[in-house]
């Protein structure tokens, strides 16, 4: 749609429930959640969409979904294949929720969705599985690590691996009493080989108990064997933030984003390895209490996938960073009624981005960017901006 053909229009600049309604003549402020039928005419076209700079590719990870509900991704890479995995079930908590994988070899193509972790304990009871987090380090073999568990107020976190790039999976062990491992999304490992699993807790509890969610970093210094436990880094009864994702910067620094309860992505930094972090402050993106994923691109820039709205879970975007406080807008992922959320996003071998998704909860999206072709535009004031929308 071309604004200056339009009679009124949602403008890209207000991508979430409060918009500014542009009429010949006349600016109006819209507060609370915009009409459908005047939000739906606004969205970016599936054409448009497709057409944009930098996007390579788009497909489903697996074949038909073997379950009714697909949620909260994760991707790594292993001998330049790809592997992705996610939990599905009836629905997210019920006992018979697994962690489901899939495959993409060489060819492009997908292996048959497959239950790699069942959440069955030693007296043969089942529990939900919750959040998978794939990593490969330098060194050593294919991490996975999840949760499970009734909720994520009784979760306890597990940790798997492979040696053969995610076919067949180890014995998974429990971790450690305190520690989850990383809550959504991927570690980061620093050069010694140490990884830092960006981790988070949601105690049911009144804030002003200081009770809440709180964010931690889990240090590893072995794979697994043995952890430290940094934080927590925020005060529920200030900001409640969980689920962060960790980014390196050029200068040594780290950096790390998170959801939030606030309306805003909140962002913490530490110069001294994660052993330390500084306040947890709002960056100028929002946040509709929905998942983030980041990743540090090998050119210097950071790129973060999110939900650019304060409410809902409609509109998924990609944006870039030179220095981690100044955000551009990049891509356009989603932007459809439904839910597209929970992403995942890593940059493999070749240098390309790869991202997946929770699409509509039946399935999980898998999308191709080059970095290098991305065209950026400012986000004045918060606010989406795409040139040719």
């Amino acid at each position: 749609m071309n604004a200056a053909t339009a009679t009124a229009t949602v403008t890209a600049a207000a991508r979430g429930r409060c918009a500014y309604l542009l009429i010949p003549g006349a600016m109006l402020l819209l507060a609370g959640c915009v009409d459908d039928q005047v939000r739906d005419s606004a969205r970016a076209s599936p054409e448009w969409l497709r057409a944009q700079h930098g996007l390579v590719s788009e497909d489903f990870a697996g074949s038909q979904p073997p379950t009714p509900m697909c949620h909260a991704s994760t991707i790594a890479e292993d001998a330049d294949d790809l592997v992705v995995a996610w939990f599905g079930g009836a629905y997210e908590g019920q006992h018979e929720v697994a962690i489901w994988s899939s495959r993409q070899s060489h060819d492009g193509s997908w292996s048959d969705p497959v239950a790699i972790e069942t959440g069955t304990v030693s007296t043969g009871e089942r529990y939900a599985c919750w959040n998978p987090v794939l990593f490969k380090p330098v060194h050593g073999p294919l991490l996975l690590f999840y949760k499970v568990g009734n909720s994520p107020r009784s979760w306890w976190g597990m940790m798997a691996s492979s040696s053969d790039g995610g076919r067949t999976w180890g014995q998974a062990q429990r971790l450690p009493a305190g520690i989850l491992g990383p809550i959504k999304d991927k570690p980061i490992q620093l050069e010694d080989g140490t990884l830092l699993c960006p981790s988070s807790t949601e105690e049911a509890g009144l804030r002003v108990f200081n009770q809440g969610w709180r964010m931690f970093i889990e240090r590893t210094r072995d794979l697994g064997q043995t952890w430290q436990s940094v934080g927590p880094l925020n005060d529920p009864r200030e900001v409640d933030c969980i689920q962060p994702t960790l980014c390196r910067h050029a200068d040594g620094r780290l950096q790390l984003l998170a959801r939030s309860r606030s309306g805003r992505i909140m962002q913490a930094w530490s110069g001294d390895g994660g052993l330390t972090w500084g306040a947890v402050t709002p960056t100028a993106l929002p946040n509709p209490n929905s998942g983030i994923d980041a990743v540090s691109l090998r050119d210097g820039r950071q790129l973060l996938v999110y939900n650019h709205c304060t409410a809902g879970r409609d509109q998924l975007e990609v944006a870039v960073s030179e220095d981690g406080t100044h955000w551009l807008s990049a891509l356009v992922l989603e932007d459809q009624p439904g839910e597209y959320s929970y992403p995942a996003v890593i940059q493999s071998s070749d240098g390309l981005v790869h991202i997946t998704y929770s699409w509509r909860r039946r399935r999980i999206r898998h999308v191709v960017v080059d970095p290098a072709r991305l065209v950026l535009h400012e986000i004045p004031e918060g606010r989406w901006n795409q040139a040719g929308w």
